[in-house]
């Protein structure tokens, strides 16, 4: 019985993209390299499409008006909860 030699990864078989392969950059001068950053920030604010004045105050009221629900919500079920646990130590004692 003969035994086959197998070498893993196969050679030649398998090629790494370009994008992959191990690159040296140049480490940027900081001066160049804050400079570039705040250009490429100030290109990208350019894109945003900014919500006009009343879409602003109809989205803050209604996070204002969705959070006062959910914490008289939780204020409720937390009343409840101890109105409940003050029965139960009642009861026990």
């Amino acid at each position: 019985m003969g035994y086959i030699l197998v070498t893993w990864p196969p050679t030649g078989v398998f090629k790494i993209p370009e994008f992959m392969q191990p690159t040296i950059k140049k480490k940027e001068n900081p001066l160049q390299w804050l400079v570039r950053y705040v250009r490429e920030a100030r290109a990208e604010m350019l894109k945003v499409t900014w919500p006009s004045k009343k879409e602003t105050t109809k989205y803050s009221l209604i996070t204002i008006g969705l959070a006062l629900v959910i914490a008289a919500f939780f204020g409720g079920l937390d009343w409840l909860l101890n109105l409940g646990l003050e029965w139960l130590i009642f009861l026990t004692s």
